[in-house]
C-alpha cells in the first residue's frame, strides 16, 4: 500500500490572509516564504475526534498542533506578546505536554511539548 510522507499543507480561511501570516511569523517563528515552512522531523499525531469531544472548541472541526521544543519559553514569550495561554494538568500525558492559544481569528492552536517517550521513539523509529 502507498503511504503518505507527512503533511503537506495546512490552509486557514482567514478575513486577513497577510495579517494572519504574520501574526503565526511574529509569535510562532512560521516564516511561510512564499507560502513554503520548512520544519523539523519529527512525531505527527494525527486522530480524530467523536463529535461530542470537548478535548477542543465544539464550535471549531479542527485545531492544529505544533510541536515546541520548551513549551514553558514559548508559554512566557506568547504571555510577554499579550497573548492569553492556557494550559491544564490534565491535558499532560506520557505523550507530553500541551497548552493551548488562539491566533487572531480565533482557531484554536495547541502547542506540545514531546516527552522523553516521544522523542526516544522517533530516534529509534
Amino acid at each position: 500500500m502507498e503511504k503518505v510522507e507527512g503533511i503537506g499543507g495546512v490552509f486557514i480561511r482567514a478575513r486577513d490572509p497577510d495579517a494572519l501570516g504574520a501574526w503565526y511569523e511574529r509569535h510562532l517563528g512560521i516564516a511561510a516564504e512564499h507560502g513554503h515552512w520548512s520544519q523539523a522531523g519529527g512525531t505527527t499525531i494525527f486522530a480524530a475526534f467523536p463529535e461530542t469531544s470537548d478535548y477542543f472548541d465544539a464550535d471549531r472541526r479542527w485545531m492544529i498542533n505544533f510541536r515546541v521544543p520548551d513549551l514553558d519559553r514559548m508559554i512566557a514569550q506568547l504571555e510577554g506578546a499579550g497573548i492569553a495561554v492556557t494550559t491544564d494538568p490534565d491535558w499532560n500525558s506520557d505523550v507530553g505536554r500541551f497548552a493551548r492559544i488562539h491566533d487572531p481569528e480565533g482557531n484554536p492552536v495547541e502547542l506540545w511539548q514531546p516527552s522523553q517517550l516521544v522523542r526516544d521513539h522517533e530516534v529509534k523509529g
